[in-house]
């Protein structure tokens, strides 16, 4: 997933991005416990998702913030 694809994306579109990569990284996890994975850098993908959905999310949040403080 990269920036340019989340910046496009709505305020809801991005929370359940960010719902759906979590449930993700939670099956990533638990299958990993029970039987090694193929791929386990899939995990760690999976966080760098997580961040990057955030990251964004945050920076609206915080933009909103910066414009109602002005007015």
């Amino acid at each position: 997933m990269k920036n340019a694809e989340l910046i496009e994306l709505t305020n809801k579109e991005l929370s359940e991005r960010l719902d759906n990569e979590k449930e993700y990284l939670l099956r990533l996890r638990l299958n990993h416990a029970i039987s090694p994975l193929d791929n386990p850098m899939k995990i760690k993908e999976s966080r760098r998702n997580i961040a990057r959905i955030m990251t964004e999310i945050n920076k609206r949040k915080h933009s909103t913030d910066l414009k109602t403080e002005k007015s």
